[in-house]
Parts: C-alpha cells; sequence; structure tokens
C-alpha cells in the first residue's frame, strides 16, 4: 500500500515526520532511483527508497524513555560545543532523539524516541497536546497579571501566545511557584512572557507531556516508558480520563499550599535508572 514519503521516512526512524519533510526538500531522497518530492508516495514493500544514496533503514525497535533534563543540558542529540546533551545521559545504542525539547536553562520531563508517528503526534500543534510546567517566579503575581497570562500576550516578534491555563500552586518567600499549562510550545515562551509581564524568572521545570508524567525521576535519571503509558500517548489529547485532565484546582496567591502532590504519577513505571546505570 502506498504511504507518504515522510511517513514511511518517521516509521524507519529518520525523525519526525515534520523533519522527514525537510529531508525530502533537501533533495536527499530517492524513490526507484527518481528524486522525490514533498507530496510523493511509496510502497515501502515494492519501492526502492534511499536516503543519501543508503537503501531505507528496516525499522528499528521502537525506544521510548522519560527523561528528567537537568539544567546545563542541551535538548539535542549532538552540541555544537563542547556542553553535553540529553543524548548523552542515555547510554543505550541507536538512534533515538528528543521530543519536546526545553531550553538550556530549564529542567524537567523529555521524551526521547526513534517513533517517528508517535512524535509528531505529540509536537503538532493540531493535536493540542498539553504540557506542565512548574515556574519559579521572583514577584508574587497579582491577579492582573495571571489574567493576561491566562488570556496570551504578543511576544517581541509579534506572535500572540494562545491563552494558557495559569494559577499559583504556593508562595515561596518573595517569590512563587505557578503551574502552567500549554498546548503550544514556542521557544522561551514560558520566559518572555513571564518577562513581559514583570515576574523574573527563576526556575522552570516541566512536570508532564500529555499524559506522561515525570513523576519521581530526578535530574540526569532515566526510565522505559511502559506498554500503557505508550498507548495512552497514542490517544487524542482529550480522550486522558477526566483526573487526568486537572491536576489541581486554582489557588489565588496568598492562599495556603496544598499538602498533596500537585502533579500525581498514576502509571506503573520500571525502577529509574541515572545516566543509563
Amino acid at each position: 500500500m502506498e504511504e507518504r514519503l515522510q511517513k514511511i521516512l518517521a516509521r524507519a526512524g529518520y525523525g519526525s515526520r515534520r523533519a522527514c519533510e525537510t529531508i525530502i526538500a533537501a533533495n536527499r531522497v530517492q524513490v526507484n532511483g527518481h528524486l522525490a518530492s514533498l507530496g510523493d508516495k511509496a510502497d515501502p514493500e515494492r519501492d526502492r527508497i534511499t536516503v543519501d544514496g543508503r537503501p531505507l533503514k528496516v525499522a528499528e525497535e521502537l525506544v521510548y524513555i522519560a527523561l528528567h533534563k537537568p539544567r546545563g543540558v542541551l535538548s539535542a542529540v549532538e552540541a555544537p560545543d563542547s556542553r553535553p546533551t540529553v543524548r548523552d545521559l542515555v547510554a543505550l545504542p541507536g538512534r533515538f532523539y528528543p521530543v519536546g525539547r526545553l531550553d538550556v536553562d530549564s529542567e524537567g520531563l523529555i521524551l526521547l524516541t526513534n517513533d517517528g508517528q508517535l512524535a509528531n503526534h505529540l509536537t503538532h500543534p493540531r493535536f493540542g497536546h498539553r504540557k506542565v510546567y512548574r515556574v519559579l517566579v521572583a514577584r508574587h503575581p497579582d491577579e492582573e497579571q495571571l489574567a493576561t497570562f491566562r488570556r496570551g500576550v504578543v511576544l517581541e516578534d509579534g506572535y500572540r501566545t494562545e491563552p494558557a491555563d495559569v494559577y499559583v500552586e504556593r508562595l515561596q518567600g518573595k517569590g512563587a511557584w505557578l503551574m502552567v499549562t500549554l498546548r503550544e510550545g514556542r521557544k522561551r515562551q514560558i520566559r518572555e512572557t513571564c518577562a513581559q509581564l514583570g515576574l523574573p524568572v527563576v526556575r522552570i521545570v516541566r512536570v508532564s507531556i500529555g499524559s506522561l508524567r515525570l513523576g519521581t525521576l530526578k535530574p540526569g535519571q532515566w526510565r522505559h516508558l511502559t506498554a500503557a503509558e505508550v498507548e495512552a500517548l497514542r490517544r487524542p489529547a482529550d480522550d486522558a480520563p477526566a483526573g487526568e485532565r486537572r491536576a489541581a484546582p486554582r489557588q489565588r496567591p496568598g492562599s495556603p499550599a496544598p499538602s498533596h502532590q500537585v502533579i500525581p504519577s498514576r502509571s506503573p513505571r520500571k525502577s529509574p535508572q541515572r545516566h543509563g546505570g
């Protein structure tokens, strides 16, 4: 059966569908000796597909890894300098890539996988998967600042952010921990938004991607996902159980901090590993 080339390449481990479209547009793919174009289809069982002159790889065993990215680590497979990358933290063979990148100063949950279809499902805006962050700001936010954050702001490049779910988790000295839920993922979006609102960011920790939770993983630790977790990630964004859709009720500044963990870990997990140990 014929399928779009980007879907075939993604399934073979060449990255997300969007990344595979870039590979095709760069004239790196041929089908039966002819240069491929975006929109072309092929049958991987019948047609000879090559990337950079090499036959299409046999589909790899799919790998799904949850990693707690520490500060100072790049969300990339290769670094342009001597800084460590998320790939350096997982001592496993094979090719897999980060899904849902974090800037170098942020930390928290990163998914590493060679499943291009799942990567596309989690990152494409039309699927609307939620990403939840704990954000420590240096000041106590007022209701006007929170309301503006929730409505969306215009960033320096002119882009207006989508509405966000934001509330105060707890106060900490002169600052406060915010819980921020986004359905989009523009570069440094939270930092730029908070800067415009007069709320300097001290720390950002991503605690969930879709249905996947950071749980008890410490910085630098990683673990394989369970089959149930992978299946949950494949579901439409709004197909999560009702209890997964809302981590905790909104809390107004100055109200008592909750005594329970705000983002519970519901799925069974294997023992975490540190640096591939």
